[in-house]
């Protein structure tokens, strides 16, 4: 038997081909002559600027064409360490390193050393970088972490973020920003006096489909709005996690999933409300709510005269979608306010019918979009686009339609003159928003 060889494959599949004919001197004669290789023309090779690769567009304008990435060399990305690693770090932010330009991963916090030598060798992150949180302090005298981003349990949240910040770190905190209203200042109070930068990991507010959101209300392309209604909901396990106890989480649906529809609210009209109500549910013999609310429906009254009706809930199928109705139109995202796949619809009359288009978006992590978003702020010493007085307000706001569903009515709101008031500026260094959406 002969051997199976490379050259015995190759040779057999040669003299088969030319034996019905697939090569030979035609064939052959059609290729080039030996020497240097075709090349193509030296403007579709691109350009260099200030270290920043420009390449031309290999496609139509009809279709979709992406642009080099250029990230920042990793020794001039600020390094951020990851405080707690649950499954939102493990999921989602840190496998979002991998798509960030500006950020590195380069530290670890947590109070389980063996989970955070795992991650740390996953990800290359020296052992010299890992903390307990007993240790969490010494983070003051290593250069490599600039940033810290912490995912704990929401009561947690301010005493991180007071030592971090002594330890002159600025905070990228997660949301719900705390527990109370008293801990959310605190952290305010705390950052500032350090003259450390404080952002609320407020995801959407960074994402080009809510941008799309915000921006198709601002240029009132389809009118004035006039109701905005939001739906974020999921049916938990009941398994005791940290959400479903009130000590650590501050309160159920309404500060974890409640809390987005109620900042996009916010954040798409630019307008503070002026008044709140209030419902909560918490079913009777269900271990998930011996201590939090499951449904949590709420109204906010803008001084525009928009109305805003959300609803949160951890006993139901997972429904996320946002939906904005103003006078000539509707649009919104189904879903709205998940990790991926958030999808734009738009509804406006088109002749003798009424058209529908939806709209998908270039998939990337919502949590490198805010860190880069974080550092380029950083890096211009600019006020971050949602610090911590975008969460400071949520809270105070939660806080009233607390006191609202319990027996409060109506509950009225200081009046805030202005837009935006309680966010920063879009980071110049990332570019304008250019809307997808005319």
């Amino acid at each position: 038997m002969t051997d199976l060889t490379r050259r015995t494959l190759f040779g057999s599949a040669a003299g088969i081909a030319a034996g019905i004919g697939l090569v030979g001197p035609a064939l052959g004669a059609s290729l080039p002559a030996a020497g240097a290789p075709e090349q193509e023309p030296q403007s579709l090779r691109g350009t260099v600027t200030d270290g920043k690769v420009s390449l031309p567009p290999l496609h139509q304008s009809s279709e979709q064409n992406a642009d080099a990435p250029n990230p920042m060399p990793p020794g001039k990305r600020l390094g951020i360490a990851v405080v707690g690693l649950g499954a939102l770090a493990l999921e989602n932010i840190i496998p979002g390193f991998g798509e960030t330009k500006h950020v590195r991963l380069t530290g670890l916090v947590s109070g389980d050393p063996a989970k955070a030598r795992a991650i740390a060798a996953q990800y290359g992150v020296p052992e010299k970088n890992l903390y307990s949180y007993d240790t969490f302090d010494q983070i003051s005298n290593n250069p490599d972490i600039d940033i810290v981003y912490i995912v704990l349990p929401n009561a947690l949240h301010a005493e991180f973020t007071i030592r971090a910040a002594k330890a002159g770190k600025h905070v990228l905190c997660e949301k719900p920003m705390a527990a109370t209203v008293a801990e959310a200042q605190s952290m305010v109070d705390a950052c500032a006096q350090a003259n450390r930068k404080l952002m609320i990991a407020y995801r959407l507010q960074y994402t080009p489909e809510h941008r799309t959101v915000i921006d198709l209300a601002r240029s009132k392309t389809f009118g004035a709005i006039r109701m905005i209604e939001a739906v974020n909901g999921q049916n938990d396990a009941p398994n005791g996690q940290w959400r479903q106890i009130k000590a650590l989480a501050g309160g159920g649906s309404l500060p974890d999933v409640g809390l987005y529809c109620l900042n996009a609210f916010r954040y798409i009209t630019g307008e503070e409300p002026i008044e709140v109500t209030g419902q909560l549910t918490r079913p009777a013999n269900d271990p998930r709510f011996r201590e939090i609310e499951d449904i949590s429906m709420f109204t906010l009254r803008f001084p525009s005269g928009v109305v805003a009706n959300g609803t949160a809930g951890y006993s139901f199928h997972e429904s996320r979608f946002l939906r904005v109705h103003a006078e000539t139109g509707w649009f919104g995202l189904d879903p709205a306010f998940g990790y991926d796949n958030l999808t734009l619809g738009i509804n406006r009359k088109a002749g003798m019918a009424s058209s529908t288009d939806s709209r998908r978006f270039s998939p990337k992590s919502q949590f490198a979009h805010e860190m880069d978003a974080f550092a380029a702020s950083l890096h211009a010493n600019q006020e971050p686009r949602t610090p911590g007085a975008e969460g400071l307000q949520d809270m105070k706001i939660m806080a009233a339609i607390y006191q609202a569903a319990a027996g409060g009515g109506v509950v009225k709101l200081p009046p805030v003159d202005g837009l935006d008031t309680t966010r920063g500026p879009w980071p110049k260094e990332l570019g304008a928003f250019v809307p997808t959406v005319g």
